[in-house]
């Protein structure tokens, strides 16, 4: 099988299509030749600050990195993938931060990084200031103008001046398919931790080949230069796993990438006036929190939407309505619903169409995913009951970044194979087909049984007054834990009804004992739910009526 560095298939690719487009954004277009040009340059100034590789993959523990991090503090922008691409040029590991994140949240993650250097949008600069002291590490500091106009921080280098007094010819060589691939996850359950790709192992489970295993480098250009490539609109933030790995497929591929205008956001009419004015092919929805406000506009308004061919679904579970709301919405769509995580890179599909439209949260298994049983201690056969773990083996990260215990953990060998499974539960069904149950961390025990919150949130979803909702268990002295829909509605319903939506789809355990309102249920910016925040809520909300307290 082809190993490949993503600066090699970049470099490769951009050389080739050269005066196409590469990225457009509020008018403005990037070429193929004039994004590689600003890459490089900024590549020679990580470079020329002396970042880059210092120790090869061979002397290294799979959690180590023999490379400098560049994290990227950015809002969906050409400067995103810009710094991106240059983090694979110059050797050093780029890599996402949450641009939400509060001070010390921030500073959780960039001391766990270490980086050498951050890249920010000038909006960010007083929280950076804040956690900077604390970094044992001094970073080069890469600020980006926006329309804020702040003031460069302290040290600080204004990204544009930095790329105008770099050299356009690369200084840096010995690229190699085992340089790094960083992406930290979300942190919704959890601590957010960084996971290590080789580059060669994530051009095959995410960025593209997957489609081309056994490509090289003139066969990948030859397939980019078929075409003009697929224009893609994210709408889902580039620090996202999906959006970021669709957004690198689509470079990689000699396709276009749209950004949005409305960046800290999701507009629903500026999604579909984008998609209509730029003719897109290709867009991405995250789950439910992205899906049905844009389904609703779509409904709501006038938007010519021929050009589009695909919508993908992926980071977060969409319901089965709302697919079909979709797809009568958009006849000639296909949809693909994919599954996958961090730790595993895309790894299931569900594809639906017009009068066809499979069960939710069932998927087809791609080549090396599996379930592993309880203990994961054996693959289960199809059919097995009892809820196990999914995973995957072959392309797969070398680990987490400085936690060998968390990487022996996540990553374990199974009768020689090593496998990465990173939390999902899921059942082996009689076809070979995979069902998602929900991530482990988001599981409530509740008087013996195992409730999957995702799957409560899919049934009181059905209900037209919900909004949003996301379902989490609060501690009870009856049940150990009791099942809570924190919900926020878009028009007036008692909690009758809202649970009758639950009691028909599933088992009477699996009924909220509480049902929490709030104006606004809290996402991260990927549309992914916070459970962390959802628990507080149920917590401190400890009067609300509850309900069916018999099983």
């Amino acid at each position: 099988m082809q190993q490949h560095g993503l600066w090699h298939i970049f470099d490769a690719v951009a050389a080739a299509k050269r005066d196409q487009d590469a990225i457009r954004w509020r008018g403005r277009a990037w070429s193929y030749t004039s994004l590689h040009d600003r890459v490089v340059r900024l590549a020679n100034v990580l470079h020329g600050h002396a970042l880059g590789l210092h120790r090869e993959r061979s002397e290294l523990q799979p959690w180590e990195s023999g490379q400098d991090l560049v994290a990227t503090y950015l809002l969906n922008s050409p400067e995103y993938l810009e710094v991106t691409l240059a983090g694979y040029a110059s050797r050093t590991a780029p890599f996402n931060v949450n641009h939400r994140y509060v001070a010390d949240e921030l500073a959780h993650v960039l001391a766990d990084a270490a980086p050498g250097a951050i890249a920010y949008h000038a909006r960010f600069a007083e929280r950076l200031a804040e956690v900077l002291p604390s970094l044992e590490r001094a970073p080069l500091l890469l600020q980006v103008q926006d329309e804020t106009g702040a003031e460069l921080l302290p040290g600080a280098l204004d990204y544009e001046d930095a790329l105008t007094a770099a050299s356009p010819v690369l200084a840096v060589d010995g690229h190699d398919p085992d340089d790094l691939y960083v992406l930290y996850t979300g942190g919704t359950t959890g601590m957010p931790k960084g996971v290590l790709w080789r580059q060669a192992d994530i051009w095959l489970a995410a960025l593209g080949g997957d489609f081309l295993p056994d490509a090289d480098l003139d066969e990948i250009v030859a397939v980019a230069c078929r075409n003009e490539g697929p224009r893609f609109l994210p709408n889902a933030p580039f620090m996202h796993a999906a959006a970021h790995w669709t957004a690198l497929r689509t470079l990689f591929g000699g396709g276009v990438v749209v950004v949005n205008a409305v960046v800290d956001r999701l507009d629903p009419a500026e999604v579909w006036s984008t998609i209509e004015a730029e003719a897109i092919e290709f867009t991405m929805l995250v789950g439910e929190a992205f899906a049905r406000p844009l389904a609703e506009e779509l409904a709501r308004g006038s938007y010519d939407t021929s050009s589009l061919q695909v919508v993908a679904l992926g980071g977060a579970a969409t319901t089965h309505e709302t697919k079909q709301r979709l797809l009568e919405l958009l006849p000639h769509v296909l949809l693909a619903d994919g599954a996958g995580s961090t730790e595993t890179g895309g790894g299931l599909r569900a594809l639906a169409s017009a009068g066809r439209l499979g069960d939710a949260a069932v998927f087809q298994p791609s080549e090396g995913t599996a379930v592993l049983d309880a203990q994961r201690s054996s693959i289960v056969e199809p059919g097995h009951d009892e809820p196990g773990w999914f995973a995957k083996r072959g392309t797969i990260p070398l680990g987490y970044l400085g936690d060998e215990a968390k990487t022996r953990a996540a990553f374990p060998v199974v009768d020689g194979v090593r496998w990465s499974v990173p939390g999902d539960r899921a059942r082996l069904l009689a076809d070979g087909s995979i069902q998602l149950l929900g991530r482990e961390a988001a599981t409530i025990n509740t008087g013996g049984e195992k409730v999957f919150g995702e799957e409560v949130e899919a049934a009181i979803l059905t209900h037209p007054a919900v909004a949003d909702a996301i379902v989490v268990g609060r501690p009870s002295d009856r049940w150990g834990e009791e099942v809570v829909a924190v919900v926020a509605l878009r028009e007036p319903a008692g909690d009758d009804e809202l649970l009758a939506a639950v009691s028909d789809r599933l088992a009477r355990f699996k009924v909220p004992k509480a049902i929490v309102r709030v104006d606004e249920v809290v996402r991260s910016p990927a549309g992914k739910a916070d459970y962390a925040w959802a628990r507080r809520v149920a917590q401190d909300v400890t009067d609300a009526a509850p309900t069916r307290p018999t099983r």
